[in-house]
């Protein structure tokens, strides 16, 4: 008898309880096709049937490479009752990636849907894999999902796990290097999914909608995996054009976000108000609620009670500009190897800001002398998969993970704040440490940059590169550097004389994870961005504010 309780018991029960609610929430050709628990039961148990019968085998490893779609989380289900374990890759993934993925993991089979690029990524699949199309236009596959399941009947017992058996392997985005095969039980994800669920109080009223990438720790255990336990409806997006569309539709009471997109939306604002004139608006008295419920309207939010963001540090500039509009942003904190949301400023408190605040019931959290962030919970992950040198590097003698995040906690605040990542911190070539992550902060307060990447290491102090955002890319040239130059010297004000920076250059490209300067989870790829505009620096600059198309 299972030890843990497991997500596709989960649906058992809610489909029990209240069979014809919808679930699962999927546009397609603007149309929404709802697919209620009972539903959602039933083709889990076919499709668990349907991969037995393809000669699967307990604790075989089965891949999905997929946009976020409601096929996703119901092949999910499957691997999970038939036993298998779940190999999710990244849909942004290139080739190379993909290939090494399927190789380390040895998966036996693959489920594939929607894909940007799904021609780049056919000449990474195996001719002996087992591969099973969603239905959506994709690659080639032997299979395709309505085919197998016409074809079986339900499984009708269910993997009934032990805490400590392998329910997923996660591989981490590889922002430094090849992706790490992050090993998590089926006690881990109970642990993290239901922990969640408290601390954000979800319940079976709720709604939330799927569309940062599901292979992704954040969204598949600190979002979905706390709705599927609470009983809430979870809705997908379509397309990345009708994105907006498919929010309003949704109207989510729980919201969740990286930074970059938070930003993103803000510079949506911004291109409808100028920046001047909202900030007018809001300090009127009526008018500015008026306004802001307005947007909040116009973006879907109106029924939102719980704003989060996550994946990596967000500006407190940022934090309070929405405040304004009120949405208050809840900024959490955690990572693959902890499953997901490890702490987080909630319940919300304005104070707070600029902190990922406590931990989550039963995880502990505590700063080694060095100023590392070090976690023991429930959560961990078992292993690092085919790595055991790695894996002992990793715990210290007591259990705690090295999470790697640089970090302090502010008994004032009562909360944890994150400086950066170990692995961050340089040396410039006056012999000083130089951390980005605050500097970076502090420049994204100014709304004409979108990105903003601070390096230095063996130059003679730190710059930074920066991509404009929409707003200041249409703006005059004299303006963007006269705006620059003084959100350049009110940063240096504030900081130390070896942390102040020379010169910021403006990238002529946006970031993004095809040009692979960015994770698939959006967080910057430090070397990489190192390596392409270092060498622009060395010999200095004429100008502070610099162009890349005039280097």
């Amino acid at each position: 008898m299972s030890d843990v309780s497991t997500a596709h018991e989960a649906l058992i029960d809610w489909a029990g309880r209240t069979p014809d609610r919808g679930f699962l929430l999927q546009p397609v050709d603007r149309t929404l096709r709802a697919t209620t628990f009972r539903e959602a039961e039933d083709i889990a148990r076919r499709m668990a049937s349907a991969l037995l019968a393809l000669g699967l085998e307990r604790g075989d490893n089965v891949a999905i490479l997929s946009k976020n779609c409601a096929e996703w989380v119901l092949a999910d289900f499957a691997i999970s009752m038939a036993g298998l374990v779940s190999i999710p890759i990244y849909p942004t993934a290139n080739a190379d990636t993909v290939s090494y993925i399927i190789g380390h993991s040895e998966a036996k089979a693959m489920f594939v849907g929607k894909l940007d690029d799904p021609g780049g990524i056919a000449t990474a699949v195996p001719d002996a894999l087992e591969t099973i199309a969603f239905p959506y236009p994709t690659i080639d596959c032997r299979h395709t999902w309505q085919g197998l399941l016409d074809a079986a009947d339900p499984i009708a017992e269910t993997n009934a796990p032990m805490v400590s058996d392998v329910m997923t392997i996660l591989y981490t985005s590889g922002s430094t290097g090849r992706p790490k095969g992050v090993v998590t039980s089926y006690g881990a994800y109970d642990y993290a999914c239901n922990a969640t669920r408290e601390f954000v109080q979800l319940g079976d009223d709720d709604r939330l909608l799927s569309y940062l990438p599901l292979s992704h720790v954040t969204e598949r255990m600190a979002l979905i995996g706390p709705a599927i336990y609470s009983g809430a409806a979870i809705y997908f997006v379509e397309t990345l054009e009708t994105f907006m569309d498919d929010l309003k539709a949704a109207r989510p009471t729980l919201f969740g976000s990286v930074p970059r997109l938070w930003v993103k939306f803000q510079a949506g604002i911004h291109a409808k108000i100028p920046p001047g004139r909202l900030k007018l608006l809001l300090a009127l008295p009526i008018v500015g609620g008026l306004v802001a419920k307005r947007i909040r309207e116009g973006m879907g939010f109106e029924a939102c009670k719980v704003f989060a963001s996550g994946s990596a540090p967000i500006s407190p500039h940022t934090l309070r500009w929405y405040r304004k509009l009120g949405i208050d942003i809840s900024e959490g904190w955690g990572m693959s190897e902890t499953s997901g949301l490890s702490a987080g400023n909630m319940p919300y408190e304005a104070r707070r800001l600029g902190t990922i605040g406590v931990p989550v019931p039963g995880t502990e959290m505590k700063v080694s002398d060095e100023g590392e962030i070090l976690i023991r919970s429930p959560g961990l992950f078992t292993e690092y998969y085919k790595n055991p040198e790695l894996t002992a590097e990793s715990f210290t003698e007591r259990g705690f993970f090295h999470t790697g995040d640089k970090g302090e906690w502010d008994e004032k605040l009562n909360g944890f704040r994150i400086t950066g990542r170990v692995k961050d911190i340089f040396k410039s070539a006056k012999g000083k440490y130089v951390v980005p992550v605050p500097i970076e902060a502090r420049l994204s307060a100014n709304p004409l940059l979108e990105q903003v990447c601070v390096i230095g290491s063996g130059l003679p102090a730190p710059v930074a590169v920066a991509v404009l955002s929409e707003g200041g890319r249409n703006l005059p040239r004299e303006t963007v550097e006269r705006r620059l130059s003084a959100t350049l010297e009110e940063t240096n004000a504030r900081l130390e004389s070896h942390e102040r920076l020379s010169n910021v250059l403006l990238a002529a490209d946006e970031w993004t994870p095809e040009n692979e300067l960015l994770t698939p989870t959006l967080k910057l790829r430090r070397d990489q961005l190192e390596a392409r505009y270092q060498d622009l620096f060395i010999g200095g600059m004429s100008s502070t504010i610099a162009w890349e198309r005039d280097a």
